[in-house]
């Protein structure tokens, strides 16, 4: 294949591959805990490293990831003790994060509003080979945590106070979601953006529920949707010179109405399986049964 050819191409589709495979990892995790904009919301505090990160002269990637999960920390933070004013809190953290992330950029040498666009929107294609090292390492990271601590992880997730009386460390592993969060946004920045980021957390996940109700098989159709539409989409942006970012996001929304529409002859079908099973179920009573078989009780 003429993409394959070069190496600026190779590197995007590693990249791709990578991303597709981390960000619904950790989706699904934050869906479970009914938290599907918190990747937007890092995205957002992650740009002011990144314009750190310009202003300083150093790599955008690794002073966002610091930012970013110092970021996440204090999410988490809010969100334990903010009560009535974290939701406040919260957008001011959002909404500062972006504005200091364009005012470091544009106070730097190096920073200019076509950079700023590449950490935004992203820009699959100017993947260095610097950035593919760090992509490495951080997307290790992710799934050694989202796969190796999958059922823990779960647990608290799904419900708290059940995880809590059997012992599990909550508040520690709400908190290892949260940075594993901001980890994985550092990671896909440069595939799909800050801004869109959240979206290839949350999307192919909430396809995969369309048609499954187990979350191992929810967490691998996830991550196959993930990969699909990252490697389809950089494919398309190249032949088409379309952003790879806006792409990725396309397909993916594109899959969740396909299964969504399969969804419905789906439930139908679990229905009357349903329904045959509990025909074989059914307590018949005996046609020569008497009176005498009835049990009484005397006083």
């Amino acid at each position: 294949m003429e993409i394959l050819n070069y190496a600026f191409m190779q590197r995007a589709l590693i990249a791709a591959l990578i991303v597709g495979v981390t960000a619904p990892a950790i989706g699904i995790y934050l869906v479970q805990r009914r938290q599907a904009l918190m990747g937007d919301g890092i995205g957002h505090v992650a740009l002011t490293g990144v314009g750190l990160g310009f202003l300083l002269n150093t790599s955008p990637i690794w002073v966002a990831t610091a930012v970013a999960i110092a970021g996440s920390v204090v999410m988490e933070l809010i969100r334990w003790y903010g009560k009535t004013r974290g939701d406040l809190a919260l957008a001011m953290l959002f909404y500062g994060g972006m504005a200091g992330g364009v005012m470091l950029m544009n106070l730097s040498d190096a920073g200019s509003n076509a950079n700023l666009g590449t950490y935004l929107f992203g820009s699959i294609t100017t993947v260095s080979p610097q950035d593919m090292t760090t992509i490495y390492v951080l997307a290790a990271l992710v799934l050694a945590i989202t796969i190796g601590l999958r059922r823990q992880l779960f647990a608290v997730c799904q419900d708290e106070e059940f995880a809590r009386v059997t012992g599990l460390p909550v508040r520690l592993l709400n908190l290892l979601v949260a940075v594993t969060a901001a980890v994985t946004v550092t990671v896909a920045m440069r595939v799909v953006g800050l801004l869109l980021v959240s979206a290839l957390m949350v999307i192919p996940v909430a396809a995969a529920q369309q048609i499954s109700r187990s979350f191992a098989v929810t967490f691998s159709v996830a991550v196959a949707i993930g990969v699909a539409v990252t490697l389809t989409g950089t494919t398309t942006s190249y032949y088409v010179d379309v952003p790879s970012g806006a792409t990725i996001v396309l397909f993916a929304i594109g899959v969740f109405v396909l299964f969504t529409g399969l969804a419905a002859p789906l439930a139908k079908k679990r229905a009357r399986a349903a329904a045959e099973a509990s025909k074989g179920c059914t307590l018949e009573v005996p046609g020569d049964r008497t009176v005498t078989d009835d049990v009484s009780v005397s006083g």
